[in-house]
């Protein structure tokens, strides 16, 4: 049959083939390369490639086995191709000669050269090819059915099972990785908010709450004078209300409930009426957690409460909601002078400063998983309340204590971080 056909329409032949070959392989590493979320999306925008695409992935035994079915016969054909080319040219020495051109021609063309390329465009690639593979494979089903049915079989010969396979479900810290490298496709500031909500799981009431010496409210114990000039003085929506001490919490009162009082006498008891009762949450709750309570319960304040009911601070919406979108309202609680720039690499620092704002507004890695203000984390490193012009050095960044009394320390100075590997030493 072979002397038959002329010699050109032969190699015709033969390039057709590798072409092919060229397609299997390089169709096959694009659908495989396809990132599964970008596919979605395109999908869901009726892109038709990217449609039957996923449809196809979603049983890869049976696209493999399209794929590879289509891939050997065009070699296999090709080889008995080259073999009738090299008898007309050159008879049987030549046919040795022939294999190895082939193998090189289809290593090169067939293979590696299809293959990089679908791995750097795999979306270019793969869309067409799903427009091919997906009635290709309804017409060769029954012997792609059986050739996955025995290779299944020998796979369970090894103890390996379909339903083994892992989904293509994210962890958080891949979805962290992903939005890190989504680079210009998400701006700076949703990046950051994005990352804030994966790490809300991470950060409890006790990071954000306002402590427990720095509470602003209404002493029902107080003269009625004095109550007044509070509730004049502040520029809170919502106060506690105590008897003595803050552990002896009432109530919250909304502010907005004063108006009722514009027709009454201004005293205890009618304040005691306008008084919501007082949410308490555990100390050590997650943010993502307590947000969710919030929403459910309908509340906007919680009061933080330890092991034995003692009242360690306040926690508001609103402080979970800066954790995520950064600061957004000025409130005259704010620490905004717990630093001050006191040289060229060098800032001044409250001792009540908190460390995660300090880390997010000075771009700082002060270690947050042990105390949570400056005071805290020093005692920690040198378990002694230590004397003025004591020099240690926390996480890279050197420190110096101004200013200390017997209870606590209550300034000190911070330089740029050193070394990032040296160890914490005193």
């Amino acid at each position: 049959m072979g002397d038959d056909v002329p010699l050109g329409a032969l190699m015709g032949l033969l390039v057709t083939l590798l072409v092919l070959s060229a397609f299997f392989s390089g169709s096959e590493t694009a659908l495989m390369s396809l990132n599964r979320y970008q596919l979605r999306h395109k999908a869901r925008e009726g892109h038709r490639g990217a449609v039957l695409a996923e449809r196809l992935l979603k049983r890869p035994d049976r696209l493999i086995g399209l794929i590879l079915l289509g891939n050997n016969l065009v070699n296999f054909s090709a080889a008995s191709l080259v073999a009738i080319i090299a008898l007309k040219m050159g008879g049987q020495p030549a046919v040795a000669l022939g294999t190895l051109i082939l193998t090189l021609v289809v290593l090169i063309f067939s293979e590696a050269a299809p293959k990089t390329l679908a791995a750097l465009y795999p979306e270019r690639l793969a869309f067409p090819a799903a427009l091919i593979y997906y009635p290709l494979l309804k017409i060769t089903y029954p012997i792609v059915w059986l050739t996955n049915v025995a290779s299944n079989g020998v796979l369970r010969l090894f103890g390996v099972r379909g339903s083994d396979a892992r989904s293509h479900s994210l962890s958080q810290e891949e979805l962290r990785t992903i939005v890190h490298e989504a680079g210009s496709r998400i701006s700076n500031r949703y990046r950051r908010m994005l990352i804030s909500i994966l790490d809300l799981e991470k950060v409890t009431v006790d990071d954000v709450m306002v402590p427990h010496n720095e509470i602003i409210g209404i002493d029902l114990d107080d003269d009625i004078s004095d109550i007044e000039r509070i509730v004049e003085e502040s520029e809170h929506t919502r106060l506690p209300v105590y008897r003595d001490n803050i552990d002896q919490v009432v109530g919250i009162l909304h502010m907005r409930r004063l108006a009722t009082l514009a027709q009454r006498s201004f005293d205890q008891d009618a304040l005691i009426e306008l008084l919501d009762e007082p949410y308490f949450v555990p100390e050590g709750t997650p943010l993502s957690t307590q947000l969710v309570q919030f929403q459910r319960r309908r509340k906007r304040i919680a009061l933080v409460v330890d092991e034995y009911g003692d009242i360690q601070g306040i926690v508001t919406l609103e402080d979970i909601l800066e954790e995520i979108v950064g600061e957004f309202t000025t409130d005259p609680g704010d620490n905004d002078d717990d630093v001050v720039k006191d040289g060229a690499n060098t800032w001044l620092v409250d001792g009540t400063a908190n460390i995660r704002e300090l880390n997010r507004s000075q771009d700082w890695a002060l270690p947050t998983d042990g105390p949570k203000t400056v005071n805290g984390l020093i005692l920690e490193m040198l378990e002694t309340i230590p004397k003025p012009r004591t020099c240690l050095k926390i996480n890279g960044y050197p420190f110096e204590i101004i200013e200390s009394d017997d209870t606590r320390i209550r300034t000190v100075r911070v330089g740029l971080r050193i070394d990032e590997s040296t160890p914490n030493d005193a």
